[in-house]
């Protein structure tokens, strides 16, 4: 089925549904530490080094905000900040290894959510879910990638990238 084929509100019902469970999931995971910090980790653990200023953008904080976090964290030994060698004047900061642990343990922790309530569901069920899983994986790829547009603004995304 072509885009065009898709039932006229089909969009508006995956998005409600995807919407729902991400925020249900997100409800069910540890709450050791705010979902900002949580988000910061895994955004460090997912694209690597960040400058606090890259980081407040991609997490939707101010600066300040972001600065006092990215402190909080460094205390407890989640993060490090570490100067960037192609421009001396940049501080980076970085996750350490016990933040990436962090991040694997609580990732595996909703996997493990999701994996108990899988197991509750019909073999039909499972199958239909296997099957859209090139299209959840594809979905993902394009959030990333809007999320990377919005930081940069509109003046600055390539036009291959539009």
């Amino acid at each position: 089925m072509s885009r065009q084929d898709a039932p006229p509100g089909a969009s508006a019902a995956i998005g409600a549904a995807l919407y729902g469970l991400a925020t249900r999931a997100a409800r069910r995971l540890p709450r050791d530490m705010s979902l900002t910090s949580a988000a910061t980790l895994a955004t460090l653990d997912r694209a690597g080094p960040r400058r606090i200023t890259d980081l407040a953008a991609v997490e939707g904080v101010t600066q300040p905000a972001m600065t006092a976090l990215v402190r909080v964290m460094e205390e407890s030994g989640l993060v490090e900040r570490r100067g960037d060698v192609s421009d001396k004047r940049v501080t980076l900061v970085c996750l350490t290894e016990a933040g990436a642990s962090y991040v694997r343990t609580r990732r595996q922790a909703g996997v493990h959510a999701f994996e108990r309530l899988i197991g509750q569901l019909t073999a039909d069920e499972v199958e239909a879910l296997m099957a859209a899983l090139p299209a959840l994986k594809h979905l993902a790829e394009l959030e990333s990638q809007d999320c990377e547009g919005r930081k940069q603004g509109p003046g600055s995304r390539s036009a291959g990238s539009r």
